[in-house]
């Protein structure tokens, strides 16, 4: 691979990372689960990718999410939240906020529309980027700060509306393959000063979790989202009345296991760079899996949500009226027009974010149908004959 180099101090940190996966290899026999690679890598206190003090959202970042693209996604997005509070809630809980550039514009956008909620609450459990997103917050919505809090972890219970953009895809994911009529589960070793897969026999406690009858071909390996699963679960238990909202990459299950995907849907993003080696630099990458979105609401209907939506990103944003927001900005004034019209391109186009992001709905209690959803809504698609 031909990635940039990191600096001295962020390739300090990365072996610092490195051996805190050591340690926890060693001191489990030689062999830990991916899931638990992923976890340390992204997620150890002090040391892991989101947890250390690195930039990771933006230009200067290792990748650029929609909030930070244009303000239009979170004007956008702020029309669904309005018709969810309508429904006589009063509270809206972001999980991971990132930069806080989606929390700023969707805040603004409320404000404008008279649907401000009374309290904003940011579930972060990135020190850096909880930083991030206050100050972004302050920033740019100064009068508003009295009305967000932020959470070290999910209330017991909630009624409102929850969001959340690109979270699903960054939970530990555990990692499959099939050799023949044989299922295993890929770990990680020790290689070298580095890392290496190894493979040992699929665990009772994996199997039972699993369905593994959608890839039949010897070879094939994919990933499993348990972490996502038991987050929806949560959710579930938590979410008394009200709606959420998951923006992520992914597919639904028969797209997901296609036979041309033998090699899972793994990704990493350094610098700007996508490539698929886990073991680069850890600490200094991100680590996502696309997500099997017939699993994710398959979870929800088990825990007593209902599949309220699932659509591409580009249907749910024009749904919601995104050309119209364009429009506020007269097309006459190229200098202001232009810019945005290639944001809403980026966000909208299937080649670019509009096909690959999908936007899935789960509630209860929800008047229907949601405004993202009301045209090209594809939860058909989520489980189609035969399947």
């Amino acid at each position: 691979m031909n990635l940039p180099e990191p600096s001295a101090d962020a390739r300090a940190h990365s072996r610092r990372v490195a051996a805190c996966l050591h340690d926890e290899i060693e001191g489990s026999g030689g062999w830990i689960s991916f899931a638990r690679y992923m976890e340390l890598a992204l997620y150890a206190p002090g040391l892991g990718y989101y947890m250390a003090g690195a930039r990771k959202l933006g230009r200067d970042g290792d990748f650029v999410t929609a909030p930070e693209i244009s303000d239009l996604f979170g004007q956008t997005l702020a029309q669904q939240v309005r018709q969810v509070l309508a429904a006589g809630y009063e509270e809206v809980l972001e999980v991971g906020a990132g930069s806080g550039a989606l929390a700023a514009s969707l805040l603004a956008e409320l404000e404008r529309l008279g649907a401000l909620p009374s309290r904003y609450l940011i579930l972060e459990l990135s020190p850096d980027l909880r930083g991030r997103s206050r100050d972004t917050i302050a920033s740019r919505v100064p009068h508003l700060m009295e009305r967000v809090a932020w959470l070290n972890q999910l209330p017991p219970s909630f009624n409102g509306c929850v969001i959340g953009n690109e979270v699903l895809d960054a939970m530990p994911v555990n990692v499959v393959c099939r050799d023949g009529l044989s299922l295993s589960e890929q770990g990680v070793v020790i290689k070298g000063e580095g890392f290496g897969w190894a493979a040992r026999p699929m665990p009772e406690a994996l199997r039972a979790q699993v369905d593994t009858s959608y890839f039949a071909e010897s070879g094939y390996c994919t990933e499993f989202q348990l972490v996502a699963r038991g987050f929806v679960r949560t959710l579930g238990r938590m979410l008394e009345r009200g709606a959420a909202l998951f923006v992520d990459y992914g597919f639904p299950r028969h797209e997901y296991y296609h036979p041309q995907r033998t090699r899972g849907t793994l990704m990493c993003h350094y610098r700007h760079h996508a490539h698929d080696d886990p073991f680069f630099l850890p600490g200094l990458q991100d680590i996502t899996s696309h997500i099997d979105f017939t699993a994710i609401a398959d979870t929800a209907r088990e825990s007593g949500l209902e599949l309220l939506g699932y659509t591409n990103q580009a249907q749910f944003l024009i749904n919601c009226g995104i050309t119209d927001l364009l429009a506020r900005t007269p097309a006459q004034d190229a200098r202001a027009y232009l810019p945005l019209a290639a944001q809403v391109q980026q966000l909208t186009s299937p080649a670019e974010m509009g096909e690959l992001f999908k936007v899935i709905a789960l509630g209860r209690d929800v008047p229907q149908p949601l405004l993202g959803f009301r045209s090209g809504d594809k939860r058909h698609t989520l489980w189609p004959p035969g399947m």
